[in-house]
């Protein structure tokens, strides 16, 4: 598969998921976003355009920045403890792009395992 094609069906990946989630104030969006070196969440409630509560592995120590199912996991349970703190405990699970195993599994898990309801 060419790097284009790829692209081309992560775009379509995307839009596919971003039409059937849709954030609350009730249960807002949490979106998921992966690069090389780091995980951001973010709890985004659509009605109004407001990000609720965030966390990233960049304030994490974790030695060599890299954004794997290990410091996913981490990344899970601390933004079920966010969520928490900003009073969210329902939620609506936006992958993004990714596809739904490894790394993305693995935050998701340990997002429920902290108390969020998907």
């Amino acid at each position: 598969m060419t790097p284009q094609k790829s692209k081309v069906l992560a775009k379509a990946r995307h839009k596919r998921v971003r039409r059937k989630v849709i954030g609350s104030p009730e249960s807002p969006r949490m979106s998921v976003k992966f690069s090389g070196h780091n995980i951001y969440v973010q709890f985004v409630d659509d009605s109004t355009g407001r990000t609720v509560a965030s966390v990233s592995s960049l304030a994490m120590e974790h030695g060599k920045r890299r954004a794997n199912t290990q410091v996913a996991t981490s990344v899970g349970e601390l933004a079920a403890a966010a969520a928490k703190g900003a009073g969210i405990s329902k939620v609506v699970f936006d992958r993004g792009a990714a596809k739904y195993h490894g790394k993305v599994r693995a935050l998701a898990d340990a997002a429920r395992n902290g108390g969020l309801i998907f």
